[in-house]
């Protein structure tokens, strides 16, 4: 259910990272390679991408396939920036939520996606979404999963906590009420990419030559510095590094309290 992308580094047009690379997000669209579930990602796309200077991403979604677009074609090859998140979707249900639905989702400096499923949706959350505030409830963009994981995400970024235990705990939590759910979470802040495995693949990439990180659900081409992250794993990536933390069962210690297994840093 869905394919995403973060990246950090030094600023390309979006459409080198989205577009160009032989197995992009673009082609994911249509012919993902190492995708469990749904074959076809045509529900709607977009991708947000921050300015030089300015902290606040921009951001262009649409509820149809990224193929058929040709204001995107033209947008990826003459915008540049040096981080972005973007998404391919694949809808859990089917909704009349539009391009309201596709990730990424936003709020001040924060850009987020979610590829998976929450299992029993929605009667599973109901429990959970009641402990969020009504304001937060009734400002939900959409009425599905994503968007509702993204506003418990949100309400504890809100409430001071750093981009990894928001996202690990919120794993936890939904984990923890809807058992069967995959939640692979994609979050960035312009600086630094944060990213769950929790039932999906992801990837991801330094580039020692072009520079950058690359965070991704999936390779977009056959360099063999990609590297899988292990599933329920929390990755945390700046431009040069990316810090791998083992995510435990619901019940168990929170994982953003352990010690980082893993750190790869620039060769």
């Amino acid at each position: 259910m869905c394919r995403h992308l973060a990246y950090v580094g030094p600023a390309e047009p979006l459409g080198g990272l989205l577009v160009a690379p032989p197995h992009a997000l673009y082609r994911q669209s249509w012919a993902p390679r190492h995708q469990r579930h749904g074959t076809v990602n045509a529900d709607g796309f977009g991708v947000g991408w921050y300015a030089e200077g300015d902290p606040v991403p921009a951001r262009y979604r649409r509820a149809g396939p990224i193929w058929a677009d040709q204001s995107f074609a033209d947008l990826a090859r003459v915008v540049r920036a040096g981080a972005l998140l973007a998404a391919v979707r694949d809808a859990t249900l089917a909704g009349a939520d539009a391009e309201a639905a596709a990730a990424p989702f936003a709020a001040g400096a924060w850009l987020f996606s979610h590829n998976g499923a929450v299992g029993g949706w929605p009667g599973s959350l109901a429990p959970v979404a009641a402990a969020l505030p009504p304001e937060e409830l009734l400002s939900l963009e959409a009425r599905n999963d994503s968007a509702l994981v993204w506003a418990l995400v949100l309400s504890r970024l809100r409430a001071g906590d750093d981009e990894g235990r928001a996202l690990a705990e919120t794993v936890l939590e939904v984990a923890a009420a809807a058992p069967a759910s995959r939640l692979n979470l994609l979050l960035s802040n312009g600086t630094t990419v944060t990213a769950t495995t929790w039932g999906d693949t992801l990837w991801y990439l330094t580039r020692p030559g072009a520079g950058g990180t690359v965070v991704a659900s999936e390779p977009y081409d056959d360099d063999p510095g990609w590297q899988q992250v292990p599933d329920r794993t929390l990755l945390t990536a700046t431009r040069t590094d990316v810090l791998l933390t083992p995510l435990k069962d619901p019940g168990e210690p929170a994982p953003a309290d352990a010690v980082a297994t893993e750190k790869e840093p620039r060769t």
